[in-house]
């Protein structure tokens, strides 16, 4: 009953990270969202009895067969509509519901180093909550659980800015919905997010937690 959905677009050279093409270059750049992917296809499969892998871009054969064989039968594919975000959510969602799943989960793949703690206590609150949200430190949130459908949550929100975890919040409010609130965390999309990165990456080895992001972890050899 529980669905993991972790939304993900193809790590092509000058499609992908473009934040961080004006530092690293579009191959480069690449290579980061490649290495977030694998490590969260791999550390985050063992959370929920169901897992979709939604992927973009689903019209092209290419990043459909790089996505498969990300999946290694682990994760099933779950083409993302060629739709605005807010859209493509209410979709996901929909479709989750309809197939019967009863607590549902959309997860960025821009967070590497999210505990898998916080994935299993989402879990356990939408056992009691309508929704739950992750906030991600740049005003937005990298979680979203529903145990019912709530689609107006996906309605007038301006995504990829910062107003985007309270006007949620306020759809929430508005639906007379129920909420849990998980501990925030941060996103990496832009230069100042992967020097922070690169600080916590160095931290966590220092104290011996540096095993579960491999591919992460390469991106900033010591």
């Amino acid at each position: 009953m529980r669905l993991l959905g972790l939304f993900a677009k193809a790590p092509v050279p000058g499609q992908a990270k473009t934040r961080l093409i004006p530092e690293l270059g579009p191959e480069r750049a690449a290579r980061v969202a490649e290495a977030f992917l694998r490590d969260a296809a791999q550390r985050f499969s063992p959370v929920a009895e169901a897992r979709w892998l939604c992927y973009s871009p689903a019209a092209q054969p290419a990043a459909t067969a790089w996505f498969e064989h990300l999946a290694d039968g682990k994760w099933s594919l779950w083409p993302q509509p060629n739709t605005p975000l807010g859209e493509r959510l209410a979709r996901f969602f929909q479709d989750a519901f309809a197939r019967g799943h009863r607590q549902v989960i959309a997860l960025g793949a821009d967070s590497p180093t999210l505990p898998i703690e916080h994935l299993s206590q989402a879990f356990r609150e939408l056992e009691r909550v309508d929704c739950v949200v992750g906030p991600a430190t740049d005003g937005g949130y990298y979680l979203l659980g529903l145990s019912r459908p709530l689609p107006s949550l996906f309605e007038a929100i301006d995504f990829s800015t910062e107003r985007v975890l309270g006007q949620t919040v306020d759809r929430v409010i508005q639906a007379r919905a129920t909420l849990a609130v998980l501990p925030p965390w941060y996103d990496v999309d832009g230069p100042a997010d992967l020097t922070m990165l690169a600080g916590h990456l160095r931290a966590l080895a220092t104290t011996g937690q540096g095993g579960e992001w491999p591919h992460t972890g390469q991106l900033f050899p010591p």
